[in-house]
């Protein structure tokens, strides 16, 4: 990978996003909790969820993650709270399909994640870019509510 290849991929919206993450740390009366880790790279999340009436109440994330990752749970942090599992779902399929399909990027509110664009070229960074997203499907199937 060459150093414009790298500066390009870390640009300095990734950064932004990446340097900015809403919701860090953990949620003590979480009703599901999940951890990922990507094998790959050593990138890990853990997300912790409080669910009422299906949707998201409250919501925390322990994000290890290149800044790439950080990005990507950057705007899970900020369009997470009120969303259903049905809406964290399609946004992580939709951002998957961007990055490994040449698909559009993510439709609003998870539009953000366009900024992750550059990210297509460089497979071996796609795992930590969804696994925010993976952990946060693991919360909520792990909540009773």
């Amino acid at each position: 990978m060459s150093d414009s290849d790298l500066m390009q991929l870390y640009s300095r919206r990734i950064l932004a996003l990446a340097s900015d993450i809403p919701h860090l740390g953990k949620l003590d009366h979480a009703t599901g909790s999940a951890h990922r880790r990507s094998p790959q790279c050593g990138s890990s999340v853990t997300a912790h969820v409080a669910m009422r009436d299906g949707h998201i109440a409250d919501f925390a994330q322990e994000v290890r993650a290149c800044a790439l990752g950080q990005a990507s749970a950057g705007v899970l942090g900020r369009t997470a709270l009120g969303r259903s599992r049905d809406e964290i779902a399609k946004a992580r399929d939709e951002l998957q399909a961007m990055l490994k399909s040449d698909g559009p990027a993510p439709t609003a509110p998870f539009d953000e994640l366009e900024a992750l664009l550059p990210a297509r070229e460089f497979p071996n960074r796609h795992a930590s870019i969804l696994l925010a997203w993976e952990a946060l499907l693991g919360a909520i199937d792990a909540s009773p509510t």
